[in-house]
């Protein structure tokens, strides 16, 4: 039994922050902490928050986010494109590993595609660069990734609370017509989350749509979102107050909210 659960999503990369919220909310091991996905990414602290997540205590759960899952596909399309040029890399070289880093960013430059469709953010780029990883680094962090759940399952208040990175739906029939599988609206669902989704006579915490945009539908001025769905019974979060913006955006923040009470904390 746990004395609080807090929850906490899109830190994308912004460790320091993040140490400041576990501060904040005085974090311990009587407490319970689940983070709601993109964890990785955009920020510059990414192989800090990867470490910490490998690292990471007993009460802490994982829940995979789209940021994390395009992370490990790079990963594993990288392996692939090893194995059939047969490059016989050194899984623990970290020049090998830049090598075929470059083999395969050359590879997609020379299709010229609009939009990038390996290491979109750099990330991995970054980490061969800027620290001594090497391929076996990345296989585990794979591993990581994919042993993450899309979703978790917990009570608030005596009602069921379930804790995902973009939405969360009961069944197929509800968002089939947007979305091809139960995972893509886990982790990619955005307006869709409030109109389709939701959970019975609960509540469901996300993340994954920035509250600091003004054209979306959880716009919130850098605060967490709300909504009440009567037809379910149903209270809907997005925590993802837009941290990883916070350099070009005064108001963006990470938000951190315990379930037993909704009690929300910024830093």
């Amino acid at each position: 039994m746990y004395l609080s659960t807090y929850v906490i999503s899109d830190i994308h990369g912004c460790y320091t922050e993040f140490q400041r919220m576990l501060k904040k909310i005085h974090f311990s091991d009587a407490d319970r902490l689940i983070l709601a996905g993109d964890s990785i990414e955009r920020g510059k602290k990414t192989y800090d928050m990867l470490r910490w997540m490998e690292q990471r205590p007993e009460n802490v759960w994982l829940i995979r986010g789209n940021h994390e899952e395009e992370f490990a596909s790079y990963i594993d399309l990288m392996l692939c494109i090893d194995g059939k040029r047969d490059t016989q890399s050194d899984f623990t070289s970290n020049q090998d590993a830049l090598a075929l880093y470059g083999l395969v960013n050359g590879i997609f430059r020379k299709q010229r595609l609009s939009v990038p469709c390996f290491d979109r953010y750099g990330t991995i780029g970054s980490l061969l660069g800027d620290y001594d990883v090497n391929l076996n680094d990345l296989c585990r962090w794979m591993k990581m990734i994919r042993d993450m759940p899309y979703y978790y399952e917990t009570e608030a208040g005596g009602r069921p609370c379930v804790i995902v990175h973009a939405g969360y739906a009961e069944n197929v029939e509800e968002i089939s017509a947007l979305f091809p599988s139960l995972e893509d609206f886990y982790l990619y669902a955005r307006e869709e989350s409030c109109q389709l989704g939701g959970k019975r006579n609960g509540m469901v915490i996300a993340g994954h749509t920035p509250t600091i945009v003004k054209e979306v539908f959880s716009y919130n001025r850098g605060k967490v979102f709300r909504c009440y769905d009567q037809e379910k019974d149903c209270v809907f979060y997005d925590i993802d107050c837009g941290c990883a913006f916070r350099r070009r955006i005064l108001h963006a923040k990470l938000a951190c909210i315990r379930i037993e009470d909704e009690k929300i904390f910024y830093v």
